[in-house]
């Protein structure tokens, strides 16, 4: 397994050590949670830089990658839905979005067809970690709110986005 996977692995056993953390009745529980949190979010950026530069990308890492990216940013949100600092409507746009997108690469895959991510894709995913990583320190509600814009509305943009650029493999079924 190469250095790129093993960070997206790494990235993917974090995510219980963050939720652990988070549950756990001890000071600074949070930050703790953050750092770990910061940490997975870091083996992304390098996991990709490193498997681009040395020509690493392998099937395992284009599973793994986006689905380590998916289950940390949904862990840190349900968090926040259930600590009541987010409503769960917005999760669920998150939500829908992830799945109506994995659902339309699924479809061009069967023809043939790789839909990299986008521009958007990475604006809402970078958007969305420093979101999260602003929500978990002690902000006014207004940015919180503000943060919870910028995630639903990045979303949204980057969902339209992938359909439209890739309406044909959906209008030649």
């Amino acid at each position: 397994m190469n250095l790129p996977n093993k960070l997206t692995l790494l990235r993917i056993l974090m995510i219980p050590v963050f939720l652990v953390i988070l549950y756990l009745d001890v000071p600074y529980a949070d930050y703790w949670a953050l750092a770990v949190f910061i940490l997975a979010s870091l083996t992304d950026l390098l996991d990709g830089k490193i498997a681009r530069k040395y020509n690493l990308i392998t099937d395992f890492g284009k599973f793994a990658d986006p689905l380590a990216d998916k289950m940390l940013v949904t862990a840190a949100m349900l968090w926040f839905v259930e600590a009541g600092q987010m409503p769960g409507w917005a999760l669920l746009v998150v939500i829908i979005r992830e799945f109506a997108v994995s659902g339309l690469r699924m479809v061009a895959s069967d023809k043939g067809r790789v839909i990299a991510a986008g521009w958007s894709g990475k604006v809402k995913t970078a958007s969305t970690m420093v979101c999260i990583v602003l929500m978990f320190l002690p902000i006014p509600p207004v940015v919180n709110t503000v943060c919870i814009a910028v995630i639903v509305v990045t979303t949204i943009w980057s969902g339209v986005e992938y359909f439209v650029k890739n309406r044909d493999v959906l209008t030649t079924m």
